[in-house]
């Protein structure tokens, strides 16, 4: 049984929803009454800023490559279905590292929290690297664009991976290659290839 991607876009965005909107919810502010003035208090969550717009961009860019990725099917199936909900457990999870991220950005567990991050994209990596293989079994894909887009996915898991490793030694420069590899997701052509528009 086959149907039309609707279904499938309209549930996966409702969960990129949720998971972007669950990411400020581990910024607060200590309670009235604590030590130090209100504007200490909110310079003191810049590592929670950064995560959350680290997270924020991450999400964003997840969301437009598997928006264009969905759109090179006609039809989706129990595979294709499967597939897709895998892409979005690693959405779903998400904010868990964000949140670890935040909390031990400036502390001794700073090493950790960034490889535990960054591994969180290969797993994330893995799964649209299925979905694309999935898709690509679909009948009426055009194959050329499936065949650039595996390339480019590729690429981003060995970055990932190498990104993950990175992050025991070097976690900032292990957060700059996250930001590198959305940057790169951001220039795959997905439709540029699609025999219907």
């Amino acid at each position: 049984m086959t149907e039309g991607t609707t279904r499938i876009e309209a549930f996966s965005d409702g969960v990129f929803a949720i998971a972007i909107t669950l990411l400020v919810l581990e910024i607060r502010l200590q309670h009235a009454g604590a030590e130090g003035s209100l504007l200490a208090g909110l310079l003191a969550l810049w590592p929670y800023y950064f995560a959350f717009a680290l997270s924020f961009f991450v999400i964003l860019v997840t969301w437009i490559a598997h928006h264009d990725v969905i759109r090179l099917v006609g039809v989706t199936s129990h595979p294709v279905q499967l597939a897709n909900g895998f892409v979005l457990f690693y959405v779903t999870f998400i904010p868990f590292p964000t949140a670890v991220l935040a909390a031990h950005l400036t502390g001794p567990e700073i090493t950790t929290a960034v490889t535990f991050y960054c591994a969180t994209f290969v797993v994330g990596s893995g799964a649209f690297n299925v979905l694309v293989a999935t898709i690509a079994r679909c009948p009426g894909v055009n194959m050329e664009a499936v065949r650039r887009i595996r390339r480019g996915f590729r690429i981003t898991f060995t970055i990932y991976v190498a990104a993950t490793l990175i992050a025991l030694v070097a976690p900032w420069v292990a957060l700059a290659l996250n930001v590198a590899v959305r940057v790169h997701l951001l220039r795959i052509r997905y439709q540029a290839a699609k025999q219907v528009p």
